[in-house]
């Protein structure tokens, strides 16, 4: 049985480069979108670096999913291993830049309302800068996570499907790739015991 590859980042981090064959189920969705899948089917799960994937991985195994694998090091240590990736025609900006840019903006937008209205609006700008501090403490960022849910970052409003999924996988048929290409070797496996 052919192994399936899964991306399980978001949009805009798939269509900036990714592995040629995975399929894009966002982390947040790997638990309604697997409710079909084939369970004895071999997946191979893929992230940036790794930790999402191992996060996906921990939520099929609880469903039952009997052959997991992680790549290791994900997409980051897939493109240092001098191996290709695929990029969408029309990918948006990258989440860091989004995030940059908005709260740049709000920071910006309260400091101005404050002094043209009442100083109590600076607080807006002190807000966003909290929260800057707590994402990266955390390495969880709240505003990515809003950002990712707006139409320019998701793939069917993004116009961009076609690019990304094969034929196949357009008509329902899952995309599935040949893990001699993947490099087993890179590969951490789990199986249930």
């Amino acid at each position: 049985m052919e192994t399936r590859l899964i991306d399980v980042r978001e949009y805009p981090e798939f269509a900036a480069g990714h592995i040629e064959g995975a399929e894009l189920v966002p982390l947040g969705t790997v638990d309604k979108a697997s409710e079909t899948w084939d369970r004895s089917q071999p997946l191979t799960l893929v992230c940036r670096t790794g930790r999402r994937a191992e996060q996906a991985r921990q939520t099929l195994a609880a469903k039952g999913f009997q052959s997991l694998n992680v790549l290791e090091g994900g997409v980051e240590g897939w493109k240092s291993g001098g191996k290709a990736l695929a990029v969408a025609a029309n990918k948006p900006w990258s989440m860091e830049r989004q995030v940059r840019v908005t709260a740049g903006s709000l920071v910006l937008a309260s400091f101005g309302l404050g002094l043209l209205t009442s100083r109590k609006v600076f607080v807006g700008a002190a807000v966003v800068g909290a929260g800057l501090v707590y994402a990266g403490v955390s390495d969880t960022c709240m505003m990515a996570s809003v950002l990712g849910r707006m139409p320019w970052n998701r793939l069917e409003k993004a116009g961009a499907w076609r690019h990304l999924r094969s034929p196949a996988a357009r008509l329902g048929t899952s995309h599935r790739h040949d893990l001699g290409m993947l490099g087993m070797a890179e590969e951490r496996s789990w199986s249930p015991a």
